[in-house]
C-alpha cells in the first residue's frame, strides 16, 4: 500500500462531515438526501468560512488554517478532544528532522517494575503500540494469541482474536484510533508507514475500520476477554506514561472480590507451577519471594 500523507486534512474533514447527522449540526428540520452526513457548504456556513475555502481545505489547496477556523470547525463537526487535537496537529504538524525511527528500548528500572507485578498481568507498549516487555502473567493472559509484538498486529492479524475479544469491534477500533494519533504525531515514520501497508494488506477489516478516521489518545479503558482456561475476564487497563519516552506502563486490574480476580488467581497458580524449580540443597531466604520467572524484554529483539 502506497501510504499518501499529502491530504491528511482534507480526508479527516471529510470523513467527519460524511458522518455529522444535520441534526447533529442543528438543522432540525433538513430536507431528505441521497447521502448521509452535511454538504461541504452547511459546514462552511456554520464555520463562518466562505464555501470556496472549505472546498479548498478539503482538496489539500488550502493548508494553513487559523486556530479560529480550526476551532470553528471542530464545533460544527462534534469532535471530541482526542479528535480536536489531532485535526490541530495535522493542520499544523511540528517542525522535526527526518529520523530513522529508533528501536525503542525498555530502562533497567521499568522492567524491574514490570517484573515486581507477580500476580497482576503488565507489559509496557511503546509510542507504536509495540509490546515492549512483559511478564509472566501478561502471557497467561493472553494465551492462544498470536503477533504479540504488536497491539495492532495481535487483534487483526491473530486467528483466535475473534473470540478472545467477546466486543472485537470495539477493540480493533479503538486500538486503531490511537495508531491514527500516533501516524498524525509523527507522519513520516517509516516504521508506522510499514505497519499500515501490513495491516491493510492483511485485514479486510483493518481497510473498513481506518477509513472512519476515528482518534483516540486516552488508552484506560475496562478490557472484557475470553480467555480458553479460566473463562470471562473483566480488567481495568490502568495506564502510566513514562516521561520523556513515549511508552506506557500498562496493569490489568480486576475488581477486588471479582469473578475475575479469582481466576487471575487461578493462573498465577498455574504459572508456579509450571514454572517451579528444582528443590535446592540450601535455598537463599529471601528467594522464596522471587517470581517464578522474570518478565521478557521485547525490546531487545532483532
Amino acid at each position: 500500500m502506497d501510504i499518501d500523507n499529502s491530504n491528511l486534512l482534507g480526508e479527516f474533514l471529510r470523513a467527519r462531515r460524511e458522518t455529522t447527522s444535520p441534526a447533529q449540526a442543528g438543522f432540525l428540520h433538513a430536507p431528505s438526501r441521497r447521502t448521509p452526513g452535511l454538504r461541504r457548504e452547511e459546514v462552511a456556513m456554520l464555520a463562518g468560512v466562505s464555501t470556496s475555502y472549505y472546498i479548498r481545505l478539503e482538496q489539500g489547496r488550502e493548508r494553513n488554517p487559523s486556530a479560529q477556523v480550526l476551532s470553528a470547525l471542530a464545533r460544527v463537526l462534534g469532535l471530541d478532544p482526542d479528535a480536536t487535537g489531532y485535526l490541530y496537529s495535522l493542520a499544523h504538524p511540528w517542525a522535526r528532522p527526518p529520523a530513522e525511527s529508533p528501536v525503542e528500548q525498555v530502562s533497567p528500572s521499568l522492567l524491574r517494575l514490570v517484573n515486581l507485578c507477580h500476580d497482576a498481568p503488565a507489559m509496557v507498549l511503546g509510542r507504536r503500540l509495540d509490546v515492549l516487555a512483559i511478564n509472566p502473567m501478561i502471557e497467561a493472559v493472553y494465551e492462544g494469541m498470536t503477533n504479540l509484538d504488536n497491539c495492532l498486529r495481535m487483534i487483526y492479524l491473530s486467528p483466535a482474536a475473534f473470540d478472545f475479544y467477546p466486543d472485537w469491534e470495539k477493540a480493533a477500533r479503538s486500538k486503531t484510533a490511537q495508531l491514527r494519533t500516533a501516524v498524525a504525531t509523527d507522519p513520516d515514520d517509516p516504521y508506522l508507514h510499514g505497519l499500515l501497508e501490513e495491516l491493510t494488506a492483511h485485514s479486510e477489516e483493518f481497510r473498513r475500520i481506518w477509513a472512519l478516521h476515528e482518534v483516540q489518545i486516552r488508552a484506560d479503558e475496562v478490557k472484557e476477554l475470553r480467555h480458553p482456561r479460566v473463562g470471562d475476564l473483566r480488567l481495568s487497563w490502568e495506564v502510566l506514561s513514562v516521561s520523556g519516552t513515549g511508552q506506557k506502563f500498562v496493569a490489568l486490574v480486576p475488581d477486588p472480590g471479582s469473578d475475575s480476580e479469582r481466576a487471575l488467581r487461578r493462573l498465577a497458580e498455574t504459572i508456579s507451577q509450571e514454572a517451579a524449580p528444582e528443590p535446592a540443597p540450601e535455598p537463599a531466604q529471601e528467594s522464596a519471594q522471587e517470581p517464578a520467572r522474570p518478565a521478557r524484554d521485547l525490546s531487545m529483539r532483532s
